[in-house]
């Protein structure tokens, strides 16, 4: 097993405002919407330095979308922040009409997802924000792990024409990316080979999926870690030659097991190589209020739910 280590810690929605920030610097036709949530999309070193590409919409995110979609006919390259449950389930309309019908050249940019937003509860902890966006046609999907990860996928969606969902989170994790990584959209990471199980993880579960590998390598199991940051479009390649190499996958993610990455990843099998399967994902259920950490160990979205989905889908080959 490959040995991942970290000096520091950082929530990944302060590695999109970073990237914002740089990509920002580089390109004038980058500009910045938010709905009253500026501290907490991180925007601030972008509107301290560029003011006037700076829109505050305040709480009328279905506004926020419209006027995103129409900043693009003249050429600008909007990027609108706000929590991810504001940012796809209260104006789903406005996105699949005037953005994704048209292919509208809008970042929509959602911090605070999954159960990690933490103590906020249920009303907040949209879990089903993936399946969302990834049926809309034409929309991309990113869902990076880490800040290093974020940041880098900031920046290149700016240089990426057409819409694009960026997910990212609220709990400071592990930095374990290159800081000078370069975010290919489609191209799935690979972090560990193996030849036993594939575990193919997104967002906050890659830094989950690389401590079971190591506790797995400790049992004599030998698990080949991906990471998907990008739903959609999905590097099925990556996919089908790691499952036809280890002949079983578990899949992690901190969203529904319904419509998420896993339901992405089984898709692919069943028309090109069906293989044992299991989920690591929150059960057809709602959140709760709670700490990130205990929300992550009592939904089953951490190291030891991999290590025993492993385990298992191993049994089953």
């Amino acid at each position: 097993m490959k040995k991942y280590t970290y000096t520091d810690k950082k929530d990944t929605r302060s590695g999109f405002g970073a990237g914002l920030h740089e990509v920002g610097k580089k390109n004038s036709n980058v500009v910045a919407l938010c709905a009253d949530l500026v501290g907490s999309l991180k925007m601030d070193a972008f509107i301290k330095d560029f003011p006037e590409r700076f829109f505050q919409i305040g709480i009328a995110e279905a506004n926020m979308m419209g006027i995103a979609s129409g900043l693009t006919i003249g050429g600008k390259i909007p990027y609108t922040g706000t929590f991810a449950n504001f940012s796809t389930g209260r104006v789903y309309d406005q996105i699949r009409q005037s953005i994704a019908y048209s292919g509208k050249n809008v970042k929509i940019c959602a911090s605070h997802a999954g159960l990690t937003l933490g103590e906020d509860g249920a009303t907040h902890q949209i879990l089903e924000d993936i399946g969302l966006m990834k049926m809309l046609p034409g929309m991309t999907v990113i869902n990076p792990c880490d800040y290093n990860q974020t940041k880098a996928a900031a920046i290149a969606i700016a240089d990426y024409d057409g819409p694009v969902y960026l997910r990212f989170g609220r709990p400071v994790v592990p930095i374990f990316t290159d800081p000078d990584q370069k975010f290919e959209i489609g191209k799935a990471w690979m972090v560990n080979e193996g030849s036993d199980v594939t575990i193919i993880a997104t967002g906050h579960l890659v830094w989950e999926a690389i401590q079971a590998g190591e506790q797995l390598a400790a049992l004599g199991i030998d698990a080949e870690i991906i990471n998907i940051h990008t739903i959609k479009p999905l590097d099925e390649e990556a996919i089908l030659k790691s499952v036809a190499k280890t002949g079983c996958v578990v899949t992690a993610e901190e969203h529904n097991r319904l419509g998420g990455l896993g339901d992405s990843v089984s898709q692919v099998l069943v028309k090109n190589h069906p293989a044992p399967q299991e989920y690591v994902a929150v059960n057809d259920s709602f959140g709760e209020s709670g700490t990130p950490a205990q929300l992550m160990e009592k939904y089953g979205l951490n190291a030891a739910s991999i290590v025993s989905a492993a385990q298992k889908v191993i049994k089953r080959k």
